[in-house]
């Protein structure tokens, strides 16, 4: 046996409809089909494959606990930075040497830590 991907993570949210919305427009996830499960929820989707699940009426303790932070490889720096500027959301940006990538660091409406990472290219 050996593991072969991640397949998902699962954060209980405080408000499921703000999540959703946060993960579609700031982190660029699609909401998509979901099983009818017993209690609210939603499935955000990267591509094919539902990679966010949300649970709500799961009252979260706040921030990612153990976990210190998730991760994302997105395209669009430029876009990105003016969208979280223009939302007011804080963030901050670190750059990786001799890796050609910038990570940008942000929180989630219940203090999940999202990092978003960006291959440079020469110029940026």
């Amino acid at each position: 046996m050996a593991v072969k991907h991640l397949d998902h993570y699962t954060i209980n949210v405080s408000d499921l409809e703000a999540s959703v919305a946060f993960y579609a427009e700031i982190v660029g996830l699609t909401d998509g089909p979901r099983p009818p499960f017993s209690f609210p929820g939603a499935w955000l989707y990267c591509g094919e494959a539902p990679v966010v699940h949300l649970i709500g009426g799961r009252p979260p303790a706040h921030g990612t606990g153990p976990i210190d932070h998730v991760a994302f490889r997105a395209d669009g720096l430029a876009e990105q930075i003016a969208l979280l500027r223009r939302r007011g959301i804080r963030f901050r940006e670190q750059d990786v040497a001799k890796a050609s990538l910038r990570q940008v660091f942000f929180e989630d409406p219940d203090g999940v830590t999202i990092e978003l990472n960006f291959i440079l290219e020469s110029g940026e």
